[in-house]
């Protein structure tokens, strides 16, 4: 039998004064895409941190990688092995230039400055994102600072990808950028998202959060016909079948 890559059983976590999960059971097995759904203020952030002990667990057990974790130094092992994507991409980026950023998760895993800045090198360029290495972070656009985000996690080579609502903010592009990046990514996925198009295009199982408590799901994709509205752009010469160019607009769908 495969052992779990993260196991949880009856995980309590939240905030001095705050408790925000109150039983959480979930486990991910190696190559699982693990969707984690709820309403805004459920509790998949803080999951997400407890996870990887940047939240206090304050009661169950939390076996990650085949050992129990309780202590920082326990966490920073984890850490070692499974990425954070957080929410917002600023919260990791914050060195004068890409390329350094990406480096960052390399040094601290005890790599020589030239080693790490060949790993960080050879990551943005995997990712096709080599020509943003001498950019300024801060100068990126939303959806070039998500993906560089997600390169400083990958340049060290992680197990398990957490990603906190990877989609948020993302244009079309960007958005069908990222989906093309993490298709061709092995690793085990923990996906908290309120995105269900793209929920359903990557996760394998769920999880809901609901009342500080876990309750397991099971994702289906029904076909159904709505509503579109679209432009059709003044002065455009019209094509073959008489109609000017559009563009569509799929209204945005409403959050939970």
């Amino acid at each position: 039998m495969t052992t779990p890559l993260f196991q949880l059983e009856g995980v309590a976590a939240g905030y001095p004064g705050q408790p925000v999960l109150r039983g959480v059971d979930l486990s991910l097995a190696p190559g699982e895409r693990l969707a984690l759904l709820g309403d805004n203020g459920a509790g998949k952030s803080t999951l997400l941190l407890a996870m990887t002990g940047f939240v206090p667990i304050t009661a169950g057990r939390l076996t990650a990688f085949g050992a129990l974790r309780h202590s920082e130094a326990d966490f920073r092992a984890v850490r070692a092995r499974a990425g954070l994507v957080f929410q917002e991409s600023e919260d990791q980026l914050f060195c004068p230039t890409v390329l350094e950023d990406v480096a960052f998760g390399p040094r601290n895993l005890g790599h020589s400055r030239t080693e790490a800045l060949a790993i960080a090198q050879a990551t943005l360029q995997r990712l096709g994102l080599d020509e943003l290495a001498p950019r300024i972070s801060q100068n990126l656009s939303g959806g070039q600072k998500r993906l560089v985000a997600l390169a400083t996690v990958l340049a060290m080579a992680p197990e398990v990808l957490l990603l906190d609502e990877p989609t948020t903010g993302l244009d079309a592009a960007a958005h069908a950028r990222l989906c093309s990046l993490l298709e061709t990514l092995p690793q085990a996925m923990v996906i908290a998202s309120h995105d269900m198009d793209f929920v359903a295009r990557f996760a394998t199982s769920a999880v809901l959060l609901k009342d500080g408590r876990s309750h397991a799901a099971t994702l289906h994709v029904h076909e159904f016909k709505r509503r579109q509205a679209h432009l059709h752009l003044h002065g455009e010469t019209a094509n073959a079948a008489g109609h000017s160019h559009r563009y569509d607009m799929v209204s945005p769908k409403p959050r939970n």
